[in-house]
């Protein structure tokens, strides 16, 4: 009897340390053959999945120009020697594509009754960049000519920025005039910040992003372009905030803001491993980028001055991130802050940069340069907002 119960026991057990085996072994198997996806995989698949509704027929092409090579303008630091490199960009057949919208505004103007084809605010709009001192140079379309690496002058100074130039449209929208505060809420890398005081008009600019290790690459680039002069604690201000409580700490302080928010980064997610806002372990910080697009762009309206003006911008495709967020943010400055904002009438950038760049022709609130072969800057969201009280 003894015998029997002993040889039970030792039966049981056997059978468990095989069941656990097997189980063990059975995992350690399944672990070895799962798929493990790039970063830059994942996120083509996610927007295969939602660009494909939300463009149609348009996404395969914008989907083969976000994998293809990036197009890029050389912004001229009207702080160096700003004839002499003009001069060897025409020689090389780039031209300035703010010019030459510029002029062809001034044509527009003469032959046509601007006030019969565009709103009030988009004739402000036209006046504004018809004024606008920044030089940009691009290759034409289809040109898939390549910027030499820029060169310091005799002074130090480094003669030109390279950058998508599609981000430059933001800081034209935002039309700053002379004597004007500005705030750039999210500035690092630092190109926009720059292009900022290209225009020569901020009577003081505050650079806030709220990483220390940007920060330090923004003042990188302010040494390397701005002469010591032009970027005293006077006239600039680099700081390392939470932007999204820049509404309590400056309140309605700004005449122009510019809210260009962290976002995924179409372009860098689809070819870019590093940094890659589609890691698995980013999953929750990446759904959580609407409500913090929406945070910063409400601080950037409290911030405004009544009569200011705020841009925001991003460098996705995603409704959610661009239209969504500017829709949602308008939506909370009136009901919780008795602020009232109106989007104003940017359309006469898709008249004037056609030639440059391409345009979506949907969007419901701002503009959205899409990726296309022959141009291939962007993308590109871009939303004015007037604060008027």
């Amino acid at each position: 009897m003894a015998a029997c119960m002993v040889m039970g026991v030792l039966q049981r057990k056997v059978t468990v340390l095989s069941l656990t085996f097997r189980r063990h072994k059975f995992k350690k198997k399944w672990a070895t053959t799962l798929p493990k996806l790039p970063s830059s995989s994942l996120a083509l698949q996610y927007f295969d999945i939602n660009y494909s509704m939300q463009f149609g027929e348009q996404w395969p092409s914008i989907r083969i120009s976000l994998l293809c090579e990036q197009k890029y303008g050389a912004l001229v630091n009207n702080f160096s020697e700003k004839e002499a490199v003009m001069k060897n960009f025409y020689s090389s057949n780039a031209t300035d594509f703010i010019s030459d919208a510029q002029n062809l505004i001034s044509l527009y103007t003469k032959e046509k009754n601007v006030s019969d084809e565009l709103s009030v605010n988009a004739t402000a709009n036209l006046s504004s960049l018809s004024k606008s001192k920044l030089t940009c140079f691009t290759f034409s379309r289809g040109d898939i000519s390549r910027f030499p690496k820029s060169r310091p002058d005799c002074f130090g100074l480094l003669e030109y920025y390279l950058m998508d130039a599609s981000s430059l449209l933001p800081v034209l929208a935002l039309d700053i005039q002379h004597g004007h505060s500005v705030l750039d809420l999210c500035a690092a890398p630092g190109g926009k910040t720059l292009a900022l005081l290209q225009t020569n008009n901020c009577r003081f600019l505050t650079a806030n992003d709220l990483s220390v290790s940007r920060c330090k690459r923004l003042q990188t680039v302010m040494r390397s372009y701005v002469p010591r002069d032009q970027r005293t604690d006077k006239n600039v201000q680099i700081t390392t905030r939470d932007g999204r409580l820049w509404g309590d700490v400056e309140n309605s302080t700004y005449d122009r803001v510019l809210v260009d928010v962290p976002c995924t980064t179409d372009r860098h997610s689809l070819l870019e491993e590093e940094n890659n806002i589609f890691h698995r372990m980013r999953t929750k910080q990446r759904q959580m980028l609407p409500l913090l697009q929406t945070e910063l762009l409400l601080a950037g309206i409290l911030s405004t001055k009544p009569g200011g003006e705020v841009v925001y911008s991003t460098c996705t495709l995603s409704q959610l991130q661009n239209e969504y967020v500017v829709e949602r943010a308008v939506e909370l400055a009136a009901s919780e802050h008795g602020v009232h904002v109106e989007p104003q009438d940017l359309s006469c950038f898709r008249k004037v940069f056609k030639d440059t760049f391409n345009f979506y022709q949907d969007c419901r609130v701002g503009e959205l340069v899409l990726p296309h072969l022959t141009a291939n800057f962007g993308p590109m969201f871009f939303c004015k907002l007037l604060r008027i009280r």
